[in-house]
């Protein structure tokens, strides 16, 4: 009997699949079109004060609060409460600015000070353009951190950006199609994405990726001073075109404005061969990381089991 009730459900599932599917995407689009109707302040406003009020009630909440009792065990329960809070603010606003990402950039290098995105480093990106070399950056789910990816097209920085599609393939699509717009280059985490980062770096390109998630076949680093694994592709291909690896974050500032900030070269520790040490590379990286995330820590992606 058992066996039966599990054949049914599978069979359900599969019937259902496509239908589900095509409601999350129809939802998708209904609240794209729909934010697209306010300016971006006005939907950001809307959204993000729905998502404070209920996204800390979500079961995935809990995940955040273990999270953050951990890395900030001075914490009251209070003000893991507000951090939790915070992140979800920042992920309501996020997911109205997608909506707007064709609309959001503003930067003016005329004008920097002027609108909405002031960026700091933008001198060390014009050396990255015009030196002829391949160079590699590395970013994490901070802020709107999709506006790396405009960052480096709108400076005119040759180059692609790695990133995990949805499991809904309808959805995946749509997001690929709206990223498209703003974002050249992008590269769909898969087992060729290896080769082809590294025929764009042969070619001289820049490559960015976020690396502040659970990789479960990583290698082991400390953050916030727990083990947790890491993706070492960011190591792996600094280590083969022995190339400079910078840091590049967004912060969110009040007013709906940005502060997109690229570092110099982070300096990466070397084996006795004089070649990049994968593991030691990847740690630096991530206290870098850590660094950002106790700076603006509602800011940052909680709510994702970093640690295992």
């Amino acid at each position: 009997m058992r066996a039966l009730f599990v054949r049914i459900a599978r069979r359900a599932r599969l019937v259902l699949a496509p239908l589900w599917e095509s409601l999350v995407v129809g939802t998708l689009r209904g609240l794209v079109w729909w934010s697209r109707l306010f300016p971006v302040s006005w939907s950001c406003a809307i959204i993000a004060s729905l998502a404070k009020l209920c996204g800390p009630f979500f079961v995935v909440s809990r995940t955040a609060r273990r999270n953050l009792r951990a890395a900030f065990p001075e914490k009251s329960g209070w003000e893991v409460w507000w951090l939790v809070v915070g992140v979800w603010d920042n992920l309501g606003r996020m997911a109205a600015e997608f909506a707007h990402l064709d609309r959001i950039w503003d930067y003016d290098p005329a004008h920097p000070d002027a609108g909405r995105i002031e960026i700091v480093g933008a001198d060390i990106m014009a050396r990255l353009r015009d030196d002829g070399r391949p160079a590699l950056f590395f970013t994490a789910h901070t802020g709107n951190w999709e506006l790396n990816a405009i960052t480096g097209a709108k400076l005119g920085v040759p180059g692609g950006v790695l990133y995990r599609a949805p499991n809904i393939k309808k959805a995946a699509d749509l997001i690929a199609e709206m990223r498209a717009q703003t974002m050249p280059g992008l590269v769909k985490a898969s087992r060729h994405a290896g080769r082809q980062m590294a025929r764009m770096l042969e070619d001289g390109a820049h490559i960015g990726m976020l690396v502040d998630q659970h990789w479960g076949q990583g290698v082991t680093v400390r953050f916030f001073g727990r083990p947790a694994a890491t993706n070492p592709t960011l190591a792996r291909l600094a280590r083969q075109f022995d190339c400079p690896v910078h840091g590049m974050r967004v912060i969110r500032l009040p007013k709906g404005r940005f502060r997109i900030e690229i570092t110099e070269e982070v300096p990466l520790p070397r084996d006795r061969d004089g070649r990049i040490d994968v593991e030691g590379a990847m740690q630096a990286v991530t206290s870098v990381i850590e660094g950002w995330v106790r700076e603006y820590p509602a800011q940052w992606l909680w709510l994702h089991r970093r640690w295992r």
